[in-house]
């Protein structure tokens, strides 16, 4: 199963999703996918196996990933503070993969019907099911 997780800006939400998953699942092999070469970093350092960085990489992990994880922004295009380019957003909408994005309510969106919670919550929520497609009960 391959399970990518792409980030930009300083790779925070990444660093701290990879962290977690390393910390229960460290025989899962994590794809860290960065718009920038220091949120790629900030990925690698925190645990995961692999990692890239920039546009082309995001659409040829996107392609034939079973599981993306990252902020909510990166399926918005010029998000990230223009991070996520057109095709960026393009290649990981039309991915196949299962998709678990975590809200992040700024930068002019809104996720309606989310709780206000600490991005460590929403982090742990998205590490759960992440676990429940890798590991049905």
């Amino acid at each position: 199963m391959k399970i990518t997780i792409i980030d930009g800006q300083g790779g925070r939400i990444g660093k701290s999703v990879i962290e977690q998953i390393k910390k229960k699942h460290a025989e899962l092999e994590l794809y860290a996918i960065g718009t920038n070469s220091i949120a790629t970093s900030a990925m690698l350092k925190a645990g995961a196996d692999y990692g890239a960085t920039g546009d082309n990489a995001v659409i040829v992990n996107a392609a034939d990933s079973d599981i993306i994880v990252g902020p909510v922004g990166i399926v918005f295009a010029n998000a990230l503070l223009g991070e996520i380019t057109p095709a960026t957003a393009a290649a990981i909408g039309a991915s196949k993969a299962y998709k678990i994005l975590i809200p992040v309510n700024r930068c002019n969106h809104f996720v309606a019907g989310c709780a206000e919670m600490p991005m460590g919550d929403y982090i742990r929520i998205a590490v759960e099911k992440m676990e429940s497609i890798c590991f049905p009960v």
